[in-house]
C-alpha cells in the first residue's frame, strides 16, 4: 500500500455557534479503501508483504455490512493477494448475494466462511485455528484494531490538525481513537463517540494509547447498527446543508452527538473542534435496503 497522493481537506462546517466546527474528509483518501480503514491496514499489510510469504492470504472478521470486510477485500484485489472473510451469522450463507457489502467483497475476489455468533465471539480460539489452517496468512483483527493499526492512524494527524482544541471520532473497536490519542498534541482533548456496547472498550484503548487524554461518550442512539428516524433526518439534513454524505452507523452518529454537545454548551466558547470523517459510505446502500423493507425514509 502506498502513501496516498491526494490531499485530505479540512472543511469548516458553518454552524453559526460560539464554537468553530471542522471536518477532516478521510473518506476521500481512496475510492474503495475508505477513511480510517486505509490507515489501519497500511502498516499491517505492508509489513506482511515485506515478509515475502510463499502462500500469502489476508483473513479477517466482520458482520454482514462491515466496512472492514469491504476494505480488506479491496486491498486484496489491489495487491493481488487472496482474501478470506469470516462472517458473523451462518444464516447469511445462502443469501449473501442480497447483501451489497458482501457482493462488493466477493467481486474483489474475497471468499467467505459463515459462522455462528457463538463461535464468532471467541476470536482468540478462532484465530488460533485459522492460523493453523493457513500458516502463511495475515490474520487481521475485527475492525483492524491492533498496535500496527494505531501506528497507521498517526497519519491522520499532521500540521493542519495541530490547531484544534478538540479532536472527535466515532468509536467501534477503538483503534482510531487510540491512534489519535497517542499521537495528538499535549494540549488537545480527544472525544470518542461510542457506537457499540462494550464495557471493556476504555481499557482496550488505554492499552493501545497509554494516555488518558480522551473521553468516551455514548452515541449509540439505540444500539450498534440500529438506525432511528432521528438519525436519518440528521444525516439527510447534513447532506443538504453542507454537501457532505454521512453513513448511519459511525460518522453519522458521531456528528449528531457532536451537534448535541455543542447545543448543550459542552465546549468552551471559541473552541475549535475537528471531527474525522472515517468513511464507510459503502454501508449506505445496505442500510437503505433494510429501511426500504421497513417502509421508512431512506438516506439520500
Amino acid at each position: 500500500m502506498k502513501l496516498p497522493e491526494v490531499h485530505i481537506p479540512i472543511i469548516e462546517i458553518p454552524i453559526g455557534k460560539k464554537v468553530k466546527l471542522f471536518m477532516k474528509r478521510e473518506d476521500l483518501i481512496h475510492p474503495l479503501i475508505s477513511g480510517n480503514k486505509y490507515w489501519k491496514l497500511f502498516y499491517n499489510v505492508n509489513h506482511y508483504i515485506d515478509e515475502n510469504h510463499k502462500n500469502p492470504c489476508l483473513i479477517t472478521f466482520g458482520g454482514a455490512y462491515s466496512n472492514h470486510i469491504a476494505a480488506v477485500s479491496a486491498v486484496g484485489k489491489l495487491l493481488k493477494i487472496p482474501t478470506l472473510g469470516i462472517i458473523r451469522g451462518e444464516e447469511l450463507e445462502h443469501k449473501w448475494q442480497e447483501n451489497p457489502t458482501l457482493v462488493f467483497a466477493s467481486g474483489n475476489g474475497m471468499n467467505f466462511r459463515f459462522i455462528s455468533r457463538k463461535v464468532y465471539r471467541d476470536k482468540e480460539k478462532l484465530t488460533e485455528a485459522l492460523q493453523k489452517e493457513y500458516p502463511d496468512a495475515l490474520i487481521i483483527p475485527e475492525g483492524g484494531t491492533n498496535e500496527e493499526a494505531v501506528e497507521g492512524v498517526k497519519m491522520m494527524l499532521n500540521d493542519e490538525t495541530k490547531d484544534f482544541d478538540y479532536l472527535c471520532t466515532a468509536v467501534g473497536t477503538g483503534g482510531t481513537i487510540a491512534g489519535i490519542s497517542k499521537f495528538c498534541e499535549e494540549n488537545q482533548k480527544v472525544i470518542g463517540c461510542v457506537v457499540v456496547g462494550d464495557s471493556s472498550l476504555e481499557n482496550k484503548i488505554l492499552e493501545l494509547t497509554l494516555k488518558k487524554n480522551f473521553n468516551l461518550i455514548d452515541s449509540g442512539f439505540g444500539g450498534y447498527g440500529k438506525i432511528k428516524d432521528e438519525n436519518i433526518r440528521f444525516i439527510n439534513d447534513f447532506k443538504v446543508k453542507y454537501g457532505i454524505p454521512l453513513e448511519p452507523i459511525y460518522t453519522g452518529k458521531m456528528m449528531q452527538k457532536v451537534f448535541e454537545l455543542i447545543d448543550e454548551g459542552c465546549f468552551p466558547e471559541n473552541s475549535k473542534i475537528l471531527c474525522f470523517h472515517t468513511g464507510g459510505l459503502q454501508g449506505i446502500e445496505g442500510a437503505n435496503l433494510l429501511l426500504k423493507k421497513q417502509n421508512r425514509n431512506l438516506i439520500i
